[in-house]
């Protein structure tokens, strides 16, 4: 026994190095558990799934004879939410160090299309004056050290803030306003909401919407699935009692991940309506530029319906940064929705 011991470790370590050969993603401890919750979820699908089939087939086969639609919805409903799921947890929730390359690449474009063109650059000192496309406030930054997105970030930021301040101490970049720095993915990322564990990726403001739509079609599943259980209990209880017990147990589960599911959904449409993310909810006056905004301000809400639109149809680019408001918007912001605001859309 003594001796079989190493023989059966070193056969161990190495059928392990082989695996992690093949499959280099399970080498990371954060990926590994990422991978396990994925197929978790994925498997839990298939049982519920699988048990309804499985004791109601008669049922199931006589409904899809009379109502053929009716299953066949559901078993649409069924793939598309987990082509939704992979969907979301293989997009990007847009990365500050993807938006930063983006405008130094853009910038750098435009500035050889400038030089070609022979038109003259104004300069100081030695050092180039770059005009910003986004500037507001008609600054200028001077220093062969500015970079595009430095000065891209600077004109979201009130005069005299410090970039010292803005400086992301992991990722060494300055965070645009809505970014934070996300330690399960080390990275910062735009109009940061929250990590998800089950996706295994960040939620910003290049998945949110994704991540909504999965969340309602789970939503849908979970409530279509949940009258189909009901529907086979009210018909078949009295048959055999570990079946019925099976299925109660696995009913009280459904109901309990729907209520869930109901109340995720309602809180990020209500996030959506308002233009806010879950860290600027939960983490209000953690934020030093929203510690001074009362409660019930939304600082980057543009109304009701703009923000919905935002959301679901002017999503074109990943980088769509927001400027910080200025005194007079926050004052306007913090107005009560008149009736008149409702008739004109602008709530």
């Amino acid at each position: 026994m003594t001796m079989a011991a190493p023989y059966s470790r070193q056969y161990r370590d190495r059928l392990s190095d082989r695996c992690l050969s093949w499959f280099p993603c399970l080498s990371d401890p954060v990926r590994r558990s990422s991978i396990c919750l994925k197929v978790a979820l994925v498997i839990i699908h298939f049982i519920y799934m699988g048990v309804l089939f499985l004791v109601d087939r008669d049922d199931l086969i006589q409904t899809a004879q009379i109502n053929p639609w009716y299953i066949g919805l559901y078993l649409f409903l069924f793939v598309a939410t987990l082509i939704q799921y992979f969907i979301t947890s293989g997009s990007s929730p847009g990365y500050v160090l993807d938006a930063m390359r983006a405008a130094n690449e853009g910038y750098s474009c435009s500035r050889e299309s400038v030089i070609n063109s022979k038109q003259p650059a104004t300069s100081k000192n030695g050092s180039i004056v770059i005009p910003v496309d986004v500037n507001p406030f008609g600054r200028t930054y001077s220093g062969s050290n500015a970079t595009a997105w430095t000065k891209l970030v600077m004109e979201m930021y009130p005069l005299g803030t410090s970039m010292r301040q803005l400086t992301c101490t992991h990722c060494n970049v300055l965070q645009p306003p809505r970014a934070k720095h996300c330690h399960d993915c080390d990275k910062c990322v735009i109009q940061f909401d929250h990590h998800c564990v089950w996706l295994g990726t960040c939620i910003g403001q290049g998945n949110h919407c994704r991540f909504w739509w999965y969340i309602c079609e789970e939503t849908a599943l979970c409530l279509w699935t949940g009258i189909l259980y009901t529907s086979y209990l009210k018909a078949n209880i009295s048959r055999s009692w570990w079946m019925d017990a099976m299925m109660i147990i696995l009913l009280i589960t459904l109901s309990v991940s729907l209520i869930f599911l109901v109340l995720l959904l309602l809180f990020h449409s209500y996030l959506v309506l308002t233009n806010q993310t879950t860290y600027e909810l939960v983490r209000r006056r953690r934020i030093p530029y929203m510690r001074a905004i009362p409660e019930r301000v939304y600082p980057f809400s543009n109304g009701m319906w703009q923000n919905l639109y935002n959301f679901c149809c002017a999503q074109s680019s990943i980088y769509n940064l927001e400027r910080l408001p200025t005194a007079e918007e926050l004052e306007v912001k913090s107005r009560p929705v008149a009736c008149s605001d409702i008739l004109c859309c602008r709530c």
